[in-house]
């Protein structure tokens, strides 16, 4: 069975991630779009270093890092590296493909391509709150499945922040509509 090293790079994992399913409680869908965030990075959470609320993107590897985006949205990151080293990927955007009627409800629309568009849309989606900060990604209320087939995988920049934002850190599923939006070039 495919596993995904979380104590890879984030870049890497990030990477990888693309075509796998994350389900939170058998909601969620396949990854199509991931960024990578390493503590050496500006745009990380862990550039300033280790404080309460990014704790858990300094290990153990294989774990949530969940915050809070401008006091609105709950986002969803894996936790990458050794333990002590801050990194993470957060999770962009998924295809939805199980609990669809759930994440609808959540989400206050019925329309595929707006159910996890973007990382405040899946947090919403599978219901993720500050509870799952932490948690383990290979225990309920998380399931990781691995890909059917592997994914055609596109690199960009990431989008949405104002530092660091030459990295090619933002990776995507060749193809798909459920991007949060569409790579440049």
């Amino acid at each position: 069975m495919q596993q995904i090293d979380f104590m890879e790079s984030p870049v890497l994992v990030a990477r990888q991630l693309i075509g796998w399913t994350v389900l939170v409680d058998g909601v969620g869908g396949v990854i199509v779009e991931t960024e990578a965030y390493d503590q050496d990075d500006e745009a990380s959470h862990c550039f300033v270093g280790l404080t309460p609320r990014n704790a858990a993107m300094f290990g153990p590897p294989g774990h949530a890092y969940v915050y809070r985006s401008y006091g609105l949205h709950w986002c969803l990151n894996f936790v990458c590296r050794p333990e002590g080293h801050g990194a993470g990927v957060l999770i962009r955007a998924l295809e939805p493909t199980h609990g669809i009627d759930r994440m609808a409800e959540r989400r206050g629309t019925a329309v595929p391509r707006l159910l996890a568009s973007g990382p405040g849309r899946v947090g919403e989606a599978l219901g993720i709150d500050r509870s799952l900060g932490g948690a383990s990604l290979d225990a309920p209320p998380f399931q990781l499945l691995p890909p059917s087939r592997q994914a055609e995988v596109l690199c960009g920049t990431r989008i949405g922040i104002s530092k660091a934002v030459d990295r090619p850190w933002r990776f995507v599923a060749a193809g798909s509509r459920f991007l949060s939006k569409p790579m440049k070039g």
